[in-house]
C-alpha cells in the first residue's frame, strides 16, 4: 500500500497548528522564555495524539508535524518580520552572527526546516514511546 494511504493527514493538518499559534503569539505576545515550556506541551501533546490515532507510521507524523510546524513558524515570523525581531532581541542579535547576516529573513528559510526536522524527530519518537504505552483508538461500529 502506498505511504499516503496510511496517513492521517487531518490529525497532521491539525496538530500543525499548534505551529500556526505559536507562530502568530511569538511575534505578538510570547516571549522567548516562555516558548520552550510551550513547545514541550505542544511535543507531549502531539505525540500522545499521533500515538492514540495512528497505528501505523507513527515517528512519520511526528516528523510531518515538526516539518508543518516549522512552515507556519517561518512563515509568520518572515511576514512579520519587523515585529518579531522587535519583540526578540536576543533572536535579532544570534541573526547578525550567522551566516548571511545581513539576509535575516533567508536564514530563517534556511534554519527553519532544520528545526522543524529536528523537532519532528522528537516528536515522532515521543510518539513511538507513546504507542508502546497506549493503544490506539478504534473507531466505534456504525449502527
Amino acid at each position: 500500500m502506498h505511504i499516503a494511504h496510511k496517513m492521517n493527514w487531518p490529525l497532521i493538518f491539525q496538530l500543525s497548528l499548534f505551529g500556526l499559534a505559536i507562530g502568530v503569539g511569538t511575534v505578538f505576545f510570547i516571549s522567548s522564555e516562555i516558548e520552550p515550556i510551550l513547545w514541550i506541551a505542544i511535543f507531549l501533546i502531539s505525540a500522545y495524539l499521533i500515538a492514540r490515532q495512528c497505528p501505523y507510521r507513527r515517528f512519520l507524523h511526528g516528523l510531518i508535524v515538526g516539518v508543518a510546524n516549522s512552515i507556519w513558524i517561518t512563515g509568520t515570523h518572515i511576514v512579520f518580520f519587523t515585529r518579531y525581531m522587535g519583540g526578540h532581541a536576543r533572536e535579532a542579535e544570534m541573526m547578525k552572527s550567522m551566516p548571511l547576516p545581513g539576509m535575516p529573513r533567508l536564514m530563517m528559510v534556511f534554519t527553519g526546516p532544520v528545526v522543524g526536522i529536528m523537532s519532528g524527530i522528537i516528536i515522532g519518537t515521543l510518539a513511538i514511546i507513546a504507542g508502546h504505552f497506549l493503544k490506539p483508538k478504534t473507531p466505534t461500529p456504525s449502527l
